[in-house]
Protein backbone atom coordinates (compact mmCIF):
# COMPACT_ATOMS: atom_id res chain seq x y z
CA UNK A 1 0.00 0.00 0.00
CA UNK A 2 1.07 3.60 -0.99
CA UNK A 3 2.86 4.86 2.22
CA UNK A 4 0.65 8.39 1.85
CA UNK A 5 -2.40 6.49 1.89
CA UNK A 6 -1.67 4.34 5.06
CA UNK A 7 -0.56 7.47 7.25
CA UNK A 8 -3.14 9.45 5.47
CA UNK A 9 -6.65 7.69 5.53
CA UNK A 10 -9.52 10.00 7.45
CA UNK A 11 -13.38 9.02 7.64
CA UNK A 12 -16.24 10.56 7.98
CA UNK A 13 -17.40 12.01 11.06
CA UNK A 14 -20.90 11.01 12.73
CA UNK A 15 -21.83 9.63 15.89
CA UNK A 16 -25.13 9.06 18.49
CA UNK A 17 -27.01 12.51 17.66
CA UNK A 18 -27.22 11.50 13.85
CA UNK A 19 -28.20 8.13 14.58
CA UNK A 20 -30.66 8.86 17.03
CA UNK A 21 -32.30 11.03 14.82
CA UNK A 22 -32.17 8.71 12.11
CA UNK A 23 -33.46 5.72 14.18
CA UNK A 24 -36.32 8.23 15.25
CA UNK A 25 -37.72 9.41 12.21
CA UNK A 26 -37.45 5.50 10.60
CA UNK A 27 -37.55 2.33 12.52
CA UNK A 28 -36.85 0.26 9.52
CA UNK A 29 -33.56 2.29 8.55
CA UNK A 30 -32.72 2.18 12.72
CA UNK A 31 -33.18 -1.83 12.65
CA UNK A 32 -30.06 -1.66 10.03
CA UNK A 33 -28.37 0.72 11.95
CA UNK A 34 -28.38 -1.35 14.37
CA UNK A 35 -27.59 -4.65 12.55
CA UNK A 36 -24.22 -2.59 11.03
CA UNK A 37 -22.79 -0.75 13.69
CA UNK A 38 -20.41 2.13 13.30
CA UNK A 39 -19.28 2.52 9.72
CA UNK A 40 -15.92 3.80 8.47
CA UNK A 41 -16.43 5.71 5.05
CA UNK A 42 -13.07 7.11 3.89
CA UNK A 43 -12.81 10.72 2.92
CA UNK A 44 -10.25 12.93 1.79
CA UNK A 45 -10.32 16.48 2.65
CA UNK A 46 -8.19 17.97 0.06
CA UNK A 47 -10.62 18.90 -2.79
CA UNK A 48 -8.70 18.60 -5.65
CA UNK A 49 -6.90 14.93 -5.08
CA UNK A 50 -10.56 14.10 -4.19
CA UNK A 51 -11.96 15.01 -7.63
CA UNK A 52 -9.20 13.39 -9.62
CA UNK A 53 -9.83 10.03 -7.39
CA UNK A 54 -13.35 10.81 -8.28
CA UNK A 55 -13.12 11.14 -12.28
CA UNK A 56 -10.44 7.66 -11.90
CA UNK A 57 -13.46 6.05 -10.78
CA UNK A 58 -16.20 7.00 -13.02
CA UNK A 59 -17.62 3.92 -14.75
CA UNK A 60 -15.53 1.47 -13.16
CA UNK A 61 -15.11 -0.92 -9.70
CA UNK A 62 -13.72 0.45 -6.75
CA UNK A 63 -10.67 -2.42 -7.09
CA UNK A 64 -9.92 -0.81 -10.48
CA UNK A 65 -10.29 2.70 -9.49
CA UNK A 66 -7.55 2.49 -6.38
CA UNK A 67 -4.99 0.22 -8.92
CA UNK A 68 -5.26 3.10 -11.55
CA UNK A 69 -4.58 6.09 -8.44
CA UNK A 70 -1.95 4.37 -7.05
CA UNK A 71 -0.05 3.95 -10.18
CA UNK A 72 -0.65 7.70 -10.73
CA UNK A 73 0.90 8.18 -7.47
CA UNK A 74 3.75 5.96 -8.03
CA UNK A 75 4.38 8.34 -11.28
CA UNK A 76 4.04 11.38 -9.50
CA UNK A 77 4.22 11.71 -5.75
CA UNK A 78 1.45 13.27 -4.81
CA UNK A 79 -1.34 14.46 -6.51
CA UNK A 80 -1.30 18.28 -6.75
CA UNK A 81 -2.09 20.49 -10.21
CA UNK A 82 1.60 21.01 -10.64
CA UNK A 83 2.51 17.37 -10.53
CA UNK A 84 -0.24 16.17 -13.00
CA UNK A 85 0.51 19.61 -15.24
CA UNK A 86 4.16 17.73 -15.76
CA UNK A 87 2.81 15.33 -17.10
CA UNK A 88 1.47 14.65 -20.83
CA UNK A 89 -2.17 13.11 -21.42
CA UNK A 90 -0.61 10.01 -22.83
CA UNK A 91 1.38 9.70 -19.49
CA UNK A 92 -1.87 9.80 -17.45
CA UNK A 93 -3.84 7.15 -19.75
CA UNK A 94 -0.79 4.49 -19.36
CA UNK A 95 -1.70 4.37 -15.67
CA UNK A 96 -4.61 2.30 -17.00
CA UNK A 97 -7.23 4.48 -18.06
CA UNK A 98 -9.01 6.13 -20.81
CA UNK A 99 -7.65 8.99 -22.85
CA UNK A 100 -10.88 10.68 -22.24
CA UNK A 101 -10.52 10.72 -18.75
CA UNK A 102 -7.08 11.66 -18.69
CA UNK A 103 -8.27 14.53 -20.58
CA UNK A 104 -10.26 15.62 -17.74
CA UNK A 105 -7.61 15.19 -15.03
CA UNK A 106 -5.41 17.73 -17.46
CA UNK A 107 -7.90 19.68 -17.21
CA UNK A 108 -8.60 20.27 -14.22
CA UNK A 109 -4.80 20.67 -13.42
CA UNK A 110 -5.25 23.66 -15.65
CA UNK A 111 -8.29 25.30 -14.09
CA UNK A 112 -6.67 25.15 -10.09
CA UNK A 113 -3.27 26.29 -11.87
CA UNK A 114 -4.62 29.14 -13.99
CA UNK A 115 -7.39 30.29 -11.22
CA UNK A 116 -9.85 29.34 -13.44
CA UNK A 117 -11.30 27.88 -10.64
CA UNK A 118 -10.45 28.77 -7.31
CA UNK A 119 -10.08 25.39 -5.32
CA UNK A 120 -8.75 26.83 -2.34
CA UNK A 121 -12.23 28.12 -1.81
CA UNK A 122 -14.55 26.03 -3.29
CA UNK A 123 -15.44 24.88 0.27
CA UNK A 124 -17.02 28.19 0.93
CA UNK A 125 -20.04 27.11 -1.46
CA UNK A 126 -22.78 25.95 -0.31
CA UNK A 127 -23.81 22.61 -1.93
CA UNK A 128 -26.31 23.50 -4.96
CA UNK A 129 -23.61 26.18 -5.82
CA UNK A 130 -20.72 24.06 -5.16
CA UNK A 131 -22.62 21.30 -7.44
CA UNK A 132 -23.02 24.20 -10.18
CA UNK A 133 -18.96 25.68 -10.01
CA UNK A 134 -17.86 22.30 -10.23
CA UNK A 135 -19.92 20.80 -12.97
CA UNK A 136 -18.25 23.47 -15.21
CA UNK A 137 -15.61 21.11 -15.44
CA UNK A 138 -15.51 19.16 -18.66
CA UNK A 139 -16.07 15.77 -17.13
CA UNK A 140 -17.57 16.48 -14.21
CA UNK A 141 -21.24 16.00 -13.30
CA UNK A 142 -23.93 16.60 -10.68
CA UNK A 143 -22.86 12.72 -9.30
CA UNK A 144 -19.48 13.26 -9.16
CA UNK A 145 -19.98 16.88 -7.41
CA UNK A 146 -22.52 15.49 -4.87
CA UNK A 147 -19.95 12.60 -4.28
CA UNK A 148 -17.32 15.23 -3.07
CA UNK A 149 -19.93 16.80 -0.83
CA UNK A 150 -19.85 14.05 0.89
CA UNK A 151 -16.30 12.49 0.73
CA UNK A 152 -14.30 15.90 0.83
CA UNK A 153 -16.35 18.68 2.22
CA UNK A 154 -18.07 16.57 4.61
CA UNK A 155 -21.43 17.90 4.30
CA UNK A 156 -24.08 16.86 6.71
CA UNK A 157 -27.07 16.40 4.44
CA UNK A 158 -26.15 15.20 0.75
CA UNK A 159 -28.18 11.89 -0.53
CA UNK A 160 -28.06 11.91 -4.34
CA UNK A 161 -30.96 10.47 -6.72
CA UNK A 162 -27.97 10.16 -9.25
CA UNK A 163 -25.98 7.24 -7.29
CA UNK A 164 -27.35 3.58 -8.19
CA UNK A 165 -26.01 2.09 -4.69
CA UNK A 166 -28.37 4.49 -2.98
CA UNK A 167 -31.30 3.85 -4.66
CA UNK A 168 -30.83 0.13 -4.63
CA UNK A 169 -30.40 0.59 -0.71
CA UNK A 170 -33.76 2.29 -0.51
CA UNK A 171 -35.55 -0.37 -2.62
CA UNK A 172 -33.74 -3.33 -0.97
CA UNK A 173 -34.58 -2.00 2.63
CA UNK A 174 -38.20 -0.77 1.62
CA UNK A 175 -38.80 -3.60 -1.11
CA UNK A 176 -39.85 -1.35 -3.69
CA UNK A 177 -39.42 -2.82 -7.14
CA UNK A 178 -38.50 0.68 -9.26
CA UNK A 179 -37.87 3.58 -6.71
CA UNK A 180 -39.13 7.10 -8.85
CA UNK A 181 -37.81 10.20 -8.19
CA UNK A 182 -40.85 11.10 -6.29
CA UNK A 183 -40.43 8.49 -3.90
CA UNK A 184 -36.76 9.08 -3.55
CA UNK A 185 -38.10 12.87 -2.45
CA UNK A 186 -39.98 11.34 0.39
CA UNK A 187 -37.10 9.67 1.93
CA UNK A 188 -34.59 12.68 1.16
CA UNK A 189 -37.01 14.62 3.25
CA UNK A 190 -37.53 11.80 6.09
CA UNK A 191 -33.41 11.87 6.73
CA UNK A 192 -33.01 15.32 6.51
CA UNK A 193 -30.90 17.24 8.09
CA UNK A 194 -29.06 14.18 8.45
CA UNK A 195 -28.74 12.63 4.61
CA UNK A 196 -25.44 11.99 4.30
CA UNK A 197 -25.74 9.32 7.23
CA UNK A 198 -28.30 8.05 5.56
CA UNK A 199 -26.54 7.50 2.04
CA UNK A 200 -23.55 6.14 4.14
CA UNK A 201 -25.77 3.20 5.33
CA UNK A 202 -27.57 2.63 2.03
CA UNK A 203 -24.77 1.98 0.62
CA UNK A 204 -23.82 -0.56 3.54
CA UNK A 205 -27.49 -1.95 2.53
CA UNK A 206 -27.14 -1.96 -0.89
CA UNK A 207 -24.66 -4.27 -0.47
CA UNK A 208 -24.82 -6.75 2.34
CA UNK A 209 -28.52 -6.97 1.81
CA UNK A 210 -28.99 -10.07 -0.87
Amino acid sequence: MNKRMEIDIQYYKYGKKEIDYLKNKDSILGKEIDRIGMVKRVVNPHIFSALISSIISQQISTKAARTVENRLIELISSITPENIDKLQVEDIQKCGMSTRKAGYIKDASYAAISKTMDFDNLYKLENKEFVKELTKLRGVGPWTAEMLLIHSLQREDVISYKDLGIRRGIEKLYDIEDLTKEEFKIFEQRYRPYGTVASIYLWEISHRNK
